[in-house]
């Protein structure tokens, strides 16, 4: 009877060693996702309270679905891309391709986004800084 007990443990094992990912219920990974920001512009100004359409579009030229269980969300650098402490949107669908943000008091002239993409738990989140679009954020115009 231990021997038999044995041999099924063993048995079990080893299905788990070699058994694909999927059957184990790990979903296969998304496609490839590298966002090329469209707007803003590199070096274009905007103002504390302004409303900007933050436009991203993929670097494939054909249109990806990614799978629902992954997201998108974008984080916003002060300094040139050194740190990013502001997080601009919630987690979004990662077909989603603009946001329309409201720009915070916080004058910079090296303002960076950076647009982050992942599936947790299965696949960890990605960086993707917009290192060619830098913009400025300018001072709050006195009124």
């Amino acid at each position: 009877m231990k021997k038999l007990a044995g041999f099924v443990v063993t048995l079990v094992l080893l299905v788990f060693t070699f058994a694909p990912p999927r059957m184990l219920g790990t979903p296969p990974p998304p496609p490839s996702f590298s966002p090329m920001l469209i707007s803003p512009t590199a070096g274009q100004v905007l103002y504390p309270g302004q409303q900007v359409r933050v436009q991203w579009e993929p670097s494939t030229p054909n249109r990806v679905t990614y799978p629902a269980w992954c997201e998108i969300e974008l984080w916003l650098s002060l300094d040139g891309g050194r740190t990013f402490t502001m997080r601009i949107t919630p987690s979004m669908d990662p077909n989603t391709r603009f946001f329309y943000w409201t720009v915070p008091n916080t004058p910079t002239n090296s303002a960076l986004l950076d647009i982050r993409f992942g599936g947790e738990p299965f696949y960890p989140e990605t960086y993707h800084t917009q290192t060619g679009s830098p913009f400025v954020i300018a001072n709050a115009v006195a009124q």
